[in-house]
């Protein structure tokens, strides 16, 4: 199994991994060296995710490999020329890693899940003679708009040519409510191949029509229609939401690459659905103009909160992001912290709303936690996933389009979404769907005899190929 490096992407790799040793296979989990650095700084000697998860009998190998640059190297402030790296040199590393591996352990019978952001899975696999199986850690949406990138580019709207066009109501592609372009992904908003992201995933969403069996990191409740159109031209498995699989909860694993900081007691001292929980997630950045207008509108609305700075977070080299004197305004009614644990601070009883970027991994923990939101999508998925969460799901509502925030706006918003009736309202379909989360993961229930199928189904694979297990 070799992951995405980033944190939304680590974190459901890891529940799979979990979830398929707990069945009896024996997983091996690649971690990139760059990504395993960050956890060495963390917790030194406990690295290793699994080393609890093997006490507790599970067979899961954890090694690592790297990615063709030094350790030193900035990713996050270089992301273009790391991905580049990824994009070409990356795919030779893989390749000669599970030669490697295969041919130390000739008695195994291999198959390879990667994540379907990388496009070299299927050169491999044929190589190697493998089963192909991609692993999607977004929603179904995200994944069938740029599956049918022939259709967007067929329509105009691939490039899009101009803001005049982020109005147009896409409506052809199969399976898919009709979405405005402007809630299509970063990517596809792109003026072509221009950046290495946008080419990186064209050539990911062509490679992935070449795998064997695709899982999905949602289930069937939530995107049916999606689902069902997407199965018409390959097998894909809706096995979600991994991470809240019951039969994970005994297993103890380190996946978080930053340290935690404790809120519990602060949020104790909180009356139940009075605090608003902030964060933008683990990867995605921000300006300082948006950091300012944030904490200004915070301090409008009175509304007590806990906010997420992370360090790193801000587009620029600022080092200074918030207002001078913030800290002291605030005293009593927020806490910054640098990184928490989000689910813990989510199912504390004092959260009453949480304002995100609607990264995918956040969207599903504030629908397990009954938790409503306030969208502020900044890039990649995260349009897409707001257009589910207030169109389709209507647990949450948005914050402004674009980076023009405006404090007052902001502040009218935060005091509308915590304490009018309008809050109860989605507090209520939240508790819906988190109610519908925990019936699919049920014993029988759609996502548990969705990932049995898929088990049977990989075996059919295997034994076709010569291979068991």
């Amino acid at each position: 199994m070799i992951s995405l490096p980033h944190q939304g992407h680590i974190n459901p790799f890891i529940c799979l991994a979990l979830k398929l040793a707990s069945k009896g296979i024996t997983v091996t989990f690649v971690h990139l060296e760059s990504v395993h650095h960050k956890l060495l700084s963390k917790l030194g000697p406990q690295a290793d995710p699994f080393s609890q998860a093997r006490q507790s009998g599970l067979d899961i190998l954890y090694t690592t490999i790297s990615d063709g640059l030094p350790l030193e190297f900035d990713r996050d402030l270089h992301f273009e020329e790391h991905w580049g790296v990824i994009m070409h040199d990356f795919p030779a590393l893989v390749d000669e890693f599970v030669g490697e591996m295969m041919r130390s352990e000739p008695d195994f019978d291999y198959f390879l899940m990667t994540d379907t952001f990388y496009p070299w899975p299927p050169a491999v696999a044929r190589k190697y003679n493998l089963v192909n199986v991609s692993f999607w850690t977004q929603t179904a949406l995200t994944f069938a708009l740029p599956y049918h990138w022939h259709l967007l580019e067929q329509n105009g709207h691939f490039p899009c040519k101009g803001v005049d066009e982020m109005e147009e109501a896409i409506d052809y592609i199969p399976g898919v409510e009709p979405i405005n372009a402007k809630d299509l992904m970063s990517y596809l908003k792109e003026s072509g191949l221009v950046s290495i992201v946008t080419e990186a995933m064209s050539a990911a969403l062509d490679a992935v029509k070449s795998a064997d069996l695709i899982l999905h990191n949602t289930m069937l409740e939530l995107e049916p229609e999606t689902l069902s159109a997407l199965n018409q031209h390959q097998p894909n498995y809706a096995v979600g939401p991994l991470n809240f699989s019951k039969s994970l909860h005994s297993y103890t694993v380190s996946n978080s690459l930053r340290s935690e900081a404790d809120c519990t007691d602060w949020l104790h001292s909180k009356p139940p659905n009075s605090v608003l929980y902030i964060s933008f997630g683990s990867f995605v950045h921000t300006t300082k103009k948006v950091i300012e207008e944030l904490a200004h509108g915070l301090l409008l609305s009175g509304v007590d909160f806990v906010w997420v700075i992370r360090p790193g977070m801000l587009s620029s080299d600022d080092t200074d992001v918030l207002p001078e004197g913030f800290g002291y305004m605030i005293e009593g009614k927020g806490l910054i912290v640098p990184w928490c644990n989000q689910m813990s601070v989510l199912s504390n009883p004092a959260v009453g709303g949480f304002l995100s970027h609607c990264g995918w991994n956040s969207t599903l923990e504030s629908m397990w936690c009954g938790v409503p939101m306030i969208c502020y999508p900044i890039a990649y998925d995260q349009t897409a996933n707001r257009k589910l969460v207030i169109e389709k799901w209507k647990f949450g509502v948005n914050l402004c389009d674009g980076e023009s925030l405006d404090r007052v706006e902001i502040a009218e918003k935060i005091k509308g979404f915590m304490n009018g009736a309008y809050s109860e309202s989605l507090r209520q379909e939240a508790s819906k769907l988190k109610v519908a989360m925990e019936k699919a993961l049920e014993i029988d229930g759609s996502s548990d005899r969705t990932f049995h199928q898929f088990m049977e189904d990989l075996k059919a694979k295997m034994d076709a190929k010569s291979t068991k297990f």
